[in-house]
């Protein structure tokens, strides 16, 4: 009976060792797009090319961990050079005053289907308002180098005008909401 108490010991520590530390973003297997209807119509869909995060994780998973994002919005890419141009301009991002959109987590649960809520604080132009987003653990394993890499991602909605971004107030043209989708592979560190 000690030796499989002593091996559930063991293997419990293992795992919580296994997952436990920093993990910090590998942008070469993560993305962070937009999704935003234009006319009422279409949809235009872009991306940022530069980021970084890091979660501060105690377990095998995201209960009670800590996590932060930020946002280099001057690469902003939705395929256009002209418009990419004017997103980065005073009428939208004023990217000269704000050159980064940040979050930073508050507090993560779990829902009753198991999947986790992180509420935090999203920042951007210079506006910081609480949200709420559903965020799919992915897991942990191990890569091909033997480094320990976590998946997450999540898809959710802001209103642009509650951010300061007020070009088209009316959401004639260019849609008042704006759907995000992030997918992070994180490298433990």
């Amino acid at each position: 009976m000690k030796k499989v108490f002593l091996s559930f010991v063991f293997t419990f520590l293992s795992i919580v060792a296994f997952a436990q530390g920093t993990w910090d973003v590998d942008p070469m297997h993560s993305s962070v797009n937009f999704n935003i209807k234009h006319m009422g119509i279409s949809f235009v869909q872009g991306r940022f090319d530069k980021f970084e995060g890091k979660i501060a994780s105690s377990g095998a998973n995201l209960d009670n961990a800590d996590l932060s994002f930020a946002i280099s919005v001057s690469t902003i890419n939705t395929g256009v050079n002209m418009r990419d141009r004017h997103l980065i301009s005073e009428d939208f991002f004023d990217v000269a005053k704000y050159p980064v959109i940040e979050f930073k987590s508050s507090s993560v649960t779990k829902d009753k289907n198991n999947n986790y809520i992180v509420k935090g604080k999203l920042t951007m132009k210079g506006v910081e308002k609480e949200i709420s987003a559903p965020v799919t653990f992915g897991g942990i394993i191990k890569n091909k180098d033997g480094k320990e890499v976590m998946g997450i991602q999540t898809k959710f909605t802001v209103n642009r005008l509650d951010y300061g971004i007020k070009y088209d107030p009316s959401g004639a043209g260019i849609a008042k909401d704006v759907e995000v989708m992030a997918y992070f592979e994180l490298v433990k560190q």
